[in-house]
């Protein structure tokens, strides 16, 4: 299942859940401001993500800024604590499978989470080897916009 984590004013929040509501993806969202984060979760997102603490909290973030803490200074369980008081460090939003995460929306990366089945079968179609070519909706498209 995925999951987003947001927060209200987040504009890319936004249209990250757009862009699955319009795939027809299910998820699961939560405001990082109404449920606390667990400590399954954070291990989660943290061991998920390529470059650790860098890509997930906002070193631009007020608290951290004005705090003066050194994230990287800090043990897991030193983190997990700072995050569950300061969820507004994190970036947002932050997207989670089974074994992926992408931070942020972007438009390209997004597509990893289209189910691997579907992207096939798009691709098929995109290239004429669409097994139903003459009811694929991909090549109708095409079709309309010539």
């Amino acid at each position: 299942m995925i999951k987003i984590y947001t927060s209200p004013s987040c504009s890319s929040c936004r249209k990250v859940k757009k862009w699955f509501n319009e795939q027809q993806i299910p998820f699961v969202e939560k405001n990082i401001f109404v449920a606390t984060l667990n400590e399954k979760e954070l291990l989660d997102i943290l061991a998920k993500s390529e470059n650790g603490t860098e890509d997930i909290i906002s070193s631009r973030s007020k608290i951290v800024k004005e705090s003066g803490v050194d994230i990287d200074s800090m043990t897991i369980n030193e983190l997990i604590a700072f995050i569950k008081e300061n969820p507004s460090v994190l970036k947002r939003p932050i997207i989670v499978d089974d074994t992926k995460i992408q931070v942020g929306y972007n438009a390209e990366d997004i597509r990893v989470f289209i189910p691997h089945a579907r992207r096939i079968a798009e691709w098929a179609c995109q290239h004429n080897e669409c097994p139903k070519y003459d009811n694929c909706e991909h090549v109708k498209d095409k079709l309309a916009a010539n």
